[in-house]
C-alpha cells in the first residue's frame, strides 16, 4: 500500500472504520426518493456523520458542493434491474476517469458465484493494479449470489471477502450473514477492513442492530445504501449509523442520539 493509499482512505474513513453511503442506484433502479434531489440527500447524510459518498462518475458535479468536506468514492460498474440480468455488472469508468471526477477512491461490485464472476474477476483485478499504480483505494463489493448460493451464507460470504483481498482490494464490502456470531467468520477471512451492506431498507431498529452486530464481529463500519439515502430523515439515520460505527453506541444509545423513535 502506497502513501496516497494511505492518505485517501484517511478521507473516507475516520480511525480505520468507514460509513459510507452508495447512491449508485440511479443506474439499476432509476431516480427514486432520495435520488432525485440528490443534492440535498448528500447534504444530510454528510451532516450526519458519513464519512463518504459513493456515485457513478457522471454525477460528480452533484457531489463537490455538497458533501461538507467528506470523502468522495467512483463506483465503476453496473447494470440495470430491467435489464435481461441484474447480476450481470458491467463497466462503466476507470481509475483515471475517477481520478478525474476527484473520486478519493473507486468501487467495483463482483458477484462471486454467479455466471458473470469470471468476467467481474479478471475485470476487478485490473481495476487494483491500475488504482495501485496512482495510489487510490479500491472498494470490493464482493457479494455471495448465483445459482443455488445462500447470500446469507458467511461461508460464502467468507470466500468472497478473502477472493478481494486475493485480487489487492483496500476495503471489502460484502452481505451481512444476520448475527454476529456467524459474521466473525467472514470478518476473519481477511485482513481487509470489511463493511456490511444495508440491501433493502428495514425498520431503523432493524438497520441498526444489523450494524452493531457487525461491528460486534469486528467489522469496520457499513457500506448503505437504500436504507439510509430512501430514508424519511437521512440526516438523522446517518447520525444513528455514525454513533455505534464511531462512537460504539448501543442500539439505543444510537437511535436516541439520532432522535429516532425507540420502536421495538
Amino acid at each position: 500500500m502506497t502513501t496516497g493509499t494511505d492518505a485517501r482512505l484517511d478521507r473516507i474513513g475516520t480511525d480505520g472504520n468507514y460509513v459510507i453511503v452508495p447512491m449508485d442506484h440511479g443506474i439499476t433502479i432509476g431516480a427514486v426518493q432520495g435520488l432525485k434531489d440528490i443534492e440535498s440527500t448528500i447534504d444530510g447524510i454528510t451532516r450526519g456523520g458519513a464519512d463518504a459518498v459513493l456515485t457513478q462518475k457522471g454525477i460528480a458535479p452533484r457531489v463537490h458542493e455538497n458533501k461538507n468536506g467528506k470523502g468522495y468514492i467512483v463506483h465503476l460498474n453496473g447494470s440495470t434491474s430491467i435489464g435481461p440480468d441484474e447480476n450481470d455488472k458491467r463497466p462503466t469508468g476507470t481509475v483515471e476517469d475517477a481520478i478525474r471526477v476527484g473520486a478519493d477512491a473507486v468501487s467495483f461490485h463482483i458477484n462471486v458465484g454467479s455466471d458473470h464472476e469470471p468476467d467481474q474477476l479478471s475485470q476487478l483485478a485490473e481495476v487494483t493494479s491500475t488504482a495501485d499504480r496512482f495510489g487510490i483505494p479500491v472498494l470490493a463489493m464482493a457479494y455471495a449470489r448465483g445459482p443455488g448460493i445462500d447470500s446469507e451464507d458467511p461461508e460464502a460470504l467468507g470466500h468472497a471477502v478473502r477472493l478481494a483481498e486475493e485480487l489487492g482490494a483496500d476495503i471489502v464490502k460484502t452481505g451481512y450473514s444476520g448475527d454476529a456470531d456467524s459474521f466473525q467468520h467472514v470478518v476473519d477471512s481477511t485482513r481487509l477492513p470489511v463493511v456490511i451492506a444495508g440491501g433493502a431498507r428495514g425498520t431503523d431498529r432493524e438497520t441498526i442492530e444489523m450494524v452493531r452486530g457487525a461491528m460486534d464481529a469486528g467489522g469496520s463500519g457499513i457500506s448503505m445504501g437504500r436504507s439510509i439515502f430512501q430514508h424519511e430523515d437521512p440526516e438523522a439515520i446517518s447520525t444513528a449509523v455514525s454513533g455505534v460505527v464511531h462512537d460504539d453506541l448501543s442500539v439505543d444509545e444510537a437511535l436516541r442520539e439520532a432522535g429516532l423513535a425507540l420502536e421495538a
